[in-house]
């Protein structure tokens, strides 16, 4: 976008003075009809983000990422460690989803999507216009003493982002040891699980600092993400966007009077008025051009469409927009860059639904032991000695668990109490067992065999292995 010679602006960060220190935002309280719809989308991610680690699909929960354990569910598939491959592909799809909207639409899931802006605009600040007012009595309230209207008012409003914190710290904690769990270890008390109540502090004690303190300096400062619009965004992306030719004019802007002829002294529409900056969150002027700031929260163009509204003008000098349709007139194409993304997006989720459907309830493993040959038995029997290891991916026991070859005449001998055994849900089951074949099955010293794993009748897994047999046979 267009922006003024002088662009100083850029030196520094809107939230920093000019000797350095930190300059307090303070919104005014933004509304309007694209605020209206942005809270509509903010309450049923908020719903989601709530209720998604205590809803479970045939016995998963929903969203869970415990790395500790290495298991993850991704709505309501389960990812094990051997699953790793299907998590990278899932991770991968995600990142070029964001960058397809990024080059599309600029900085559009910050501002929508973006948990650290949904929070901090329809959570924190609400309570904080709720409770010491809009914009100005804010700042009113900061510049006066310590007396006891400010302490009541601080005082509710730091308890209330605390609560909240510890709310959301519990719902993170959640997702991360599995709603079970977390509910388990509420109702033992915190002395129960003093590793895990000091972990929750310590959520809560983030939360909070970054809520109630950092607030948008996340998204200026600490979120990498805003980096990428300089790689990613082109003269075609849809930003919100400062339409400079209409609003500067030939002579450029004018602080609005009444039954002046603006179009006929050259002043663009703008009437200087700086409410699209004093509703902006992280302090910019969007007026100045695409910015690293800017997470395109739409407050600037619902305040400056009230604006031109009251003084009869036509709507949209900040809107939606690409650079080049705000110099050219041009309307969104799908630009082949677009195309490519959209075309790596598809295959990588065609990819990751083949090997879904691919993959079984029950991965087997079976290894030969390591550093054993194979063993001579009476009648030229060769036997070889192997661990397997059975994993349940589902909510169900698996009983009646069964080996046996194919192709090949031999037996399967494990080594356990019983023949058959149980692989219990969501768990998995490891033993020995020695596998014997008569030589004169064999046709070399290695030999490909396919095992077949069963529950009761139920063929549930195959698996290859290598025997060894001597090199001299029949």
């Amino acid at each position: 976008m267009e922006t003024p010679q002088n662009e100083s602006f850029r030196d520094t960060i809107g939230t920093l003075t000019e000797d350095g220190k930190r300059k307090w935002v303070y919104p005014k309280k933004p509304s309007g009809k694209i605020y209206d719809y942005r809270k509509w989308v903010s309450y049923g991610l908020l719903a989601f983000f709530l209720l998604a680690p205590f809803i479970k699909i045939n016995g998963n929960q929903f969203l869970m990422f415990n790395i500790l354990e290495r298991r993850f569910n991704i709505f309501g598939f389960p990812f094990w460690p051997q699953d790793f491959h299907l998590f990278v592909i899932s991770m991968l799809i995600g990142v070029i989803f964001i960058a397809l909207f990024t080059v599309a639409f600029g900085r559009i899931f910050c501002g929508w999507i973006c948990p650290q802006t949904i929070f901090m605009e329809m959570v924190f600040r609400r309570i904080e216009y709720w409770i010491e007012g809009d914009r100005g009595a804010q700042m009113r309230l900061d510049r006066q003493d310590w007396n006891a209207e400010k302490i009541r008012k601080r005082a509710l409003k730091w308890s209330l982002f605390l609560v909240i914190s510890f709310i959301i710290a519990n719902v993170f904690l959640a997702y991360l040891i599995g709603s079970d769990k977390l509910i388990t270890y509420v109702s033992d008390g915190p002395v129960a699980h003093a590793s895990t109540f000091l972990s929750l502090a310590i959520f809560t004690a983030v939360f909070y600092f970054v809520f109630a303190w950092f607030r948008e300096q996340v998204c200026i400062i600490a979120c990498p993400y805003g980096r990428l619009q300089g790689v990613l965004l082109d003269n075609k992306s849809i930003v919100v966007a400062y339409d400079h030719k209409r609003g500067e004019g030939e002579n450029g802007r004018k602080k609005f009077r009444k039954n002046e002829d603006r179009e006929a002294l050259g002043h663009g529409d703008c009437i200087d008025c700086f409410q699209c900056v004093n509703v902006c969150p992280t302090g910019i002027d969007i007026r100045n051009g695409t910015q690293l700031e800017c997470v395109n929260c739409t407050a600037c163009i619902d305040e400056c469409d009230h604006i031109m509204e009251s003084i009869n003008l036509p709507k949209g000098l900040i809107r939606y927009a690409s650079e080049e349709n705000i110099e050219n007139k041009k309307k969104f194409e799908f630009t082949p860059r677009l195309k490519g993304y959209t075309a790596v997006l598809v295959i990588l989720t065609g990819l990751l639904i083949g090997m879904l459907m691919l993959r079984n309830d029950v991965e087997a493993r079976v290894l030969r032991l390591p550093g054993q040959l194979f063993e001579h038995k009476e009648n030229n029997i060769i036997s070889n000695v192997f661990t397997y290891k059975l994993i349940n991916k589902t909510t169900r026991d698996i009983p009646e668990i069964n080996f046996k070859l194919r192709s090949y005449k031999g037996t399967i001998k494990v080594v356990s109490a019983e023949d058959r055994f149980t692989v219990p849900k969501q768990g998995m089951a490891e033993g020995t067992m020695f596998i014997e074949i008569s030589q004169s099955e064999l046709g070399s010293d290695k030999n490909k065999l396919m095992i077949e794993v069963y529950s009761d009748d139920d063929l549930i897994e195959t698996t290859i292995v290598n025997f060894l047999g001597p090199r001299s046979f029949k």
